[in-house]
């Protein structure tokens, strides 16, 4: 069996929505950032060390806030033709 191409293949955000967002319309907005939601945890992980020495992988909730922040701002400041 072969492996499935789309499983894996990002969804694009259709133009309408992307307009809509830029608009500043709410739905809109929130479709967008949930789209993008993935990416920034991933960006987000840091690895903790504990007292014992032990690391593990935990992500950053307040890089994840400033990062879904600065995605939020460059969607109300950016410029549809």
């Amino acid at each position: 069996m072969g492996m499935d191409r789309n499983r894996f293949r990002p969804t694009l955000i259709p133009y309408s929505i992307i307009e809509a967002a830029v608009r500043g319309e709410p739905d809109a907005v929130r479709m967008v950032l949930r789209c993008y939601s993935g990416y920034i945890a991933a960006l987000s992980k840091r690895t903790i060390r504990d007292k014992r020495g032990f690391s593990r992988i935990q992500m950053d909730i307040d890089l994840f806030r400033r990062l879904e922040r600065k995605l939020l701002i460059i969607i109300l400041q950016f410029y549809l033709d």
